[in-house]
């Protein structure tokens, strides 16, 4: 994607916002200047700690889930055995939405940042695990056995074949779980907190009716997933440049 496409978008959706803001005329949607005022006001105020705890917990849940999710994911993959003992448990639970576990990890974990870890966590560690375990398991056979033949064994072929092979796949995992999980934060943040960006979106929308500010949450939390998203497709570039030779 070149950059003056994505500035291009940027500028018809502010032009899009202006125009509703125009036609709606009410003080629920303020325009993008009003907006942008508050953001410059509050980013170095209140917003910025918001923005510091929600990125520290998004970045905690996503670290965690890539230590733990990409091994298990490459075993599963690598082994028939393990892959038929575990994937009726991953059937089960993959598809279970794990926002409804929200109470429940409050009641376990208590306030604070570890049950909103666990949540992004759960969502992320499913996905790359499923992701992974599928890409290894598609490894051609042919490839296996001709690096066994120089003499590799299961850790030389874990670290030369199948976590090169797997990456692709780990990114795409990463790069389709972000906006899910910016997305369950805003919920995980509506409970038992005081800071985080889903926090600030809500007391400022409803108990301060300070429009400006809650669009600049807004603003702030989509800039968050962005910057995410774009970390991810650098990475893609740095790490799989295979995919990008034509």
């Amino acid at each position: 994607m070149k950059r003056r496409h994505v500035l291009l978008a940027v500028i018809v959706l502010v032009a899009l916002w202006q125009l509703f803001a125009l036609v709606v005329n009410k003080a629920m949607l303020p325009p993008p200047l009003a907006v942008a005022r508050a953001l410059a006001r509050e980013l170095p105020r209140d917003l910025g700690q918001h923005f510091a705890a929600s990125a520290l917990r998004v970045l905690g849940g996503l670290a965690l889930s890539i230590l733990l999710a990409v091994p298990a994911g490459l075993a599963l993959g690598q082994s028939q055995r393990l892959n038929r003992l575990f994937s009726p448990f991953i059937y089960l639970l993959y598809p279970v939405p794990k926002v409804v576990l929200v109470p429940i990890l409050l009641l376990f974990l208590g306030i604070g940042d570890a049950p909103k870890i666990a949540i992004i966590f759960l969502i992320l560690f499913f996905q790359i695990l499923v992701l992974v375990r599928d890409q290894a398991a598609a490894i051609r056979p042919e490839l296996i056995q001709s690096v066994r033949s120089l003499g590799a064994g299961r850790r030389a072929l874990f670290t030369y074949v199948y976590l090169p092979a797997s990456l692709p796949a780990i990114l795409t995992a990463l790069r389709q779980s972000v906006g899910t999980a910016v997305a369950v934060l805003y919920i995980a943040e509506l409970f038992a907190t005081k800071y985080g960006l889903g926090y600030y979106i809500y007391i400022n929308g409803t108990t301060y009716l300070d429009f400006p500010a809650m669009y600049a949450g807004v603003i702030a939390m989509s800039l968050l997933g962005l910057g995410m998203y774009f970390t991810v497709d650098w990475l893609e570039h740095k790490l799989c440049r295979w995919q990008f030779v034509s």
